[in-house]
């Protein structure tokens, strides 16, 4: 057993932080239970485990890290993460990542073992389940590796006391690794799932869809194209042609649209079902009184709806720079809101900034609910990895070819290549354009290596500029976990600068 962890790289989890006191009621219910794993339906309640933690990743908070602390937008809030207030010691946002990334870790480690030991299915079966859980643990090891760069790496079920004392004494895995090692086994088992668009997996669930999308993501960190473009080109076999799905299908409120590769599910009714976010409370324009949002009667809104002070709003760089008001994208009318069914909204009247757009609101939600779906990953993405990916192999054909396609989409013409360097950042500028507010660009400016120049060069909200500094690239793993670690986890970067 313990030659089987030091192979595979076992680590330090959640198990000993906020859930610690949850963990033998995990694993008595779904880890430990020789006998849980039994019938394929047994398989797929453990498999339904592995989801729960993406609804406490996907808020509000996460909305801030990954676009308002970029070059895109920001939330005058006096929230810690929205002002870089970041250290070991509060880490805010990142003790949730750690917590509800590692518990996702955990259960879909727990989930593999258990179909791998399954007698009640065949092997057919078999590889299709074992290959969602797969799909599951990397997509948690990407959001980990994403936040914190280097990180604890397992993929052992954690099942005994001797396991758990291993676990603790493991430090950071390199990233690269991690990735590579991720890359590897998403070869093996996407190809046993359904080669179908999600919208059509049943039940919503992770499909081959997100596993070809994964195994790009995870590449293009390692710099390794080949891969990338292998992978994104089976996304585009079952896709096809991008102009076929309408951009206004993109919208939050529009759930498991044709386009979609991967979304969170929330379901939300006024004393009905409830699996709910809190998001749109932080998009919507300022409730002022009943049905006035910011200088304009919308009954159809209600007068239920909490809006927040701190609202996020796009920064002079998008709305003026990148995707102008006056211009002829199709999206800037999704992206934001200057008016309202031709009535012009208060503050963006005086003062030139619109508030997000309809792509984020909720017309029904309630309070600060909404039963929006928060899209994560869609086709458009794809594409616009397919650009990047040629263009660093230098290959400029096809990388127009795969850019002129949001672009047309977006009513915008075909962009021309004159130089390599133009053309990365026209990329860039395009993958802002379309993907702006799906928890994407932070990641994508540290993965450029250009998130601290960038943010402080086009960033508005100077308190972000005045705290922030270059280890803030990545979130610090959080004091408690390195304490609980007999400090073998560190903040090294963290500690250059004082932090």
């Amino acid at each position: 057993m313990l030659k089987q962890i030091r192979h595979i790289i076992i680590a330090v989890t959640v198990l000993f932080g906020s859930v610690s006191c949850d963990f033998d009621e995990e694993r008595d219910s779904f880890i430990d239970s020789e006998n849980f794993y039994q019938t394929k339906a047994q398989c797929i309640a453990g498999l339904n485990s592995c989801y729960a933690p993406l609804l406490s990743i996907y808020t509000y908070q996460y909305m801030i890290v990954t676009e308002c602390t970029s070059d895109l937008m920001w939330v005058a809030s006096g929230d810690q993460d929205a002002q870089m207030d970041i250290t070991p010691a509060r880490p805010r946002f990142g003790q949730n990542m750690w917590t509800q990334g590692y518990l996702g870790v955990m259960r879909s480690n727990a989930a593999i073992a258990g179909i791998e030991r399954c007698p009640g299915i065949d092997e057919e079966t078999r590889g299709q389940l074992k290959a969602e859980g797969v799909v599951m643990r990397a997509y948690y090891y990407w959001f980990l590796t994403s936040t914190f760069g280097d990180v604890p790496f397992y993929t052992i079920d954690v099942a005994t006391e001797e396991i758990q004392e291993e676990v603790m004494k493991l430090g950071r895995m390199p990233a690269y690794d991690t990735r590579e090692y991720l890359i590897k086994e998403l070869q093996r088992y996407v190809p046993l799932l359904d080669q179908i668009r999600a919208s059509e997996v049943a039940g919503n669930r992770s499909g081959a869809a997100l596993g070809w999308h994964l195994i790009a993501k995870l590449a293009q960190w390692n710099k390794d194209w080949e891969t990338a473009i292998d992978a994104l080109l089976n996304i585009e076999d079952m896709y096809g042609d991008l102009s076929q799905y309408n951009i206004e299908d993109n919208w939050f409120r529009k759930k498991n649209m044709p386009e979609t590769i991967f979304e969170i599910q929330h379901i939300w009714s006024e004393g009905g079902l409830k699996v709910n976010g809190n998001l749109a409370a932080m998009v919507h324009p300022t409730r002022e009184s009943g049905t006035i949002y910011d200088g304009v009667n919308i009954p159809e809104w209600g007068n239920q709806k909490t809006t927040w002070a701190g609202t996020m709003r796009p920064n002079a760089y998008f709305y003026i720079g990148l995707q102008p008001r006056v211009g002829n994208d199709l999206r800037a009318q999704s992206n934001m809101a200057w008016e309202y069914n031709g009535e012009p909204f208060r503050n963006p009247a005086s003062t030139g900034r619109p508030w997000m757009g309809p792509k984020f609101w909720n017309p029904d939600y309630y309070l600060n609910q909404d039963g929006n779906n928060y899209k994560v990953f869609r086709y458009a993405d794809a594409i616009l990895m397919l650009a990047e990916s040629y263009a660093e192999l230098k290959d400029y054909d096809n990388a127009c070819k795969y850019l002129n396609m949001t672009r047309n989409r977006a009513g915008l013409p075909d962009y021309r290549y004159t130089t390599f360097f133009k053309l990365q950042e026209e990329i860039r500028n395009e993958r802002a354009r379309e993907l702006i507010g799906e928890f994407q660009r932070k990641y994508d400016l540290v993965r450029w290596d250009v998130w601290y120049q960038k943010t402080r060069e086009y960033q508005d909200y100077n308190r972000i500029k005045d705290v922030m500094q270059p280890c803030h690239r990545y979130y610090p793993i959080p004091l408690t976990e390195v304490i609980r670690s007999g400090y073998i986890l560190d903040n090294e970067e963290y500690s250059r600068y004082g932090l």
